[in-house]
């Protein structure tokens, strides 16, 4: 029988001491598990509405024997109507399978080992695994007002800090940075540092005063910023997300990007998605009603919660939410627990249709205390 590997010997110490992420089971087995015949997930913070008409299309008249042909490895033709619609060059994008790769583009990209990187301790998780099991540090800033902290990340900075993650608006909380408040920020920075803002949820704010960061990179380089398909565009499935920023940092964040990694399908699907300003204006509709729906009932059950931008809220809880996602599931609601998020005894909901969301707070006050009790729409 061969010997065994000497993993102690093989593998870094800081990859042995990083816990893997374990994902949720598939839909039929969850609800296999737990016994529902139908299942709302309000987990994922996706788009229940389905991709823009346009991209659906595309979608159902792909042609399956082009499967068998490589992509675009560095998603030619989408870069280039990335462009256009947002007035850069090509060069300025790079097209990723997900948010989640064009993090590891940046991170390693810009760190070594001993160098470290600065965001939020209850922000996107990935910002932090990534640094980590990349052999760097990770300096996780309290939240203060459930908002990032601008002067405690500012005293963090030393000279080993090469990336500050900004999520904008935050993900799990929804608060946001002005563009007065982030340009100040830029401003002291100066530079420095290379400073990504992550934009994931860019197209579901409608404040007047939140910053659009990719009009922003020319006044300064030091800017990358994030946006992704997978949200307002329902493309999570396909996973495509991209990064933009001067052609100078673009090129030497290219440096680390994998070609072929983005499928056809995804390419051709966000394509065309960004040309239907009408499904953007029927998301954020469904969102407004489902938020203020959720919220009142909210009230009525006298439960605290947090509401920001963003197609999802915070719902504080008096049991714990692991708790919490048990019995809602059992009645096929899902949720995100935020415990992984160090929002212990929170759950994170996606707002999605109405149907879903008369069942989620009709499911969520029968998973109450008794002293809770509440008597429904």
């Amino acid at each position: 029988m061969m010997k065994a590997p000497p993993l102690n010997k093989l593998v870094p110490a800081h990859v042995l001491e990083f816990e893997p992420y374990i994902p949720s089971k598939p839909e039929d087995e969850l609800m296999r598990l737990y016994g529902c015949s139908r299942l709302f997930r309000l987990n994922n913070n996706e788009n229940p509405l389905g991709p823009p008409a346009s991209a659906q299309a595309v979608i159902k008249r792909f042609p399956p024997p082009r499967a068998s042909i490589y992509p675009s490895g560095d998603a030619y033709h989408l870069r280039r109507k990335l462009a256009l619609h947002l007035g850069l060059h090509p060069d300025q994008f790079l097209v990723g399978n997900g948010a989640n790769e064009v993090i590891g583009f940046v991170i390693k990209a810009f760190c070594q080992e001993g160098d470290n990187i600065i965001t939020a301790d209850k922000t996107f998780a990935v910002y932090e695994w990534v640094a980590k099991f990349s052999g760097c540090e990770a300096r996780l800033i309290p939240l203060k007002d459930f908002a990032f902290d601008d002067e405690a990340i500012l005293e963090a900075i030393d000279d080993r800090t090469k990336i500050v993650f900004l999520c904008n608006p935050n993900n799990p909380t929804g608060t946001y940075w002005s563009e007065r408040r982030l340009r100040r920020f830029l401003d002291r920075i100066n530079g420095r540092q290379i400073v990504v803002v992550d934009e994931a949820y860019f197209e579901f704010v409608e404040q007047a005063d939140y910053p659009d960061g990719i009009s922003m990179i020319s006044q300064y380089p030091n800017l990358v910023i994030f946006r992704t398909f997978s949200k307002m565009y329902a493309l999570a499935g396909l996973r495509i997300g991209y990064l933009t920023g001067t052609r100078e940092v673009v090129d030497i964040i290219r440096r680390t990007c994998v070609v072929y990694s983005v499928n056809t399908l995804a390419q051709e699907a966000a394509l065309v998605a960004m040309d239907d300003p009408e499904h953007i204006q029927n998301t954020r509709d469904m969102v407004r009603r489902g938020k203020a729906l959720v919220t009142r009932e909210l009230r009525r059950m006298g439960l605290d919660f947090v509401n920001g931008e963003g197609p999802f809220l915070m719902i504080q809880l008096p049991m714990s939410d692991t708790l919490a996602y048990r019995k809602l599931m059992a009645q096929g609601v899902m949720v995100r627990t935020m415990t992984g998020f160090r929002f212990p005894n929170y759950i994170r909901l996606t707002i999605a249709r109405m149907e879903a969301m008369k069942v989620f707070v009709e499911s969520l006050a029968k998973a109450l205390p008794e002293e809770r009790a509440w008597e429904g729409l």
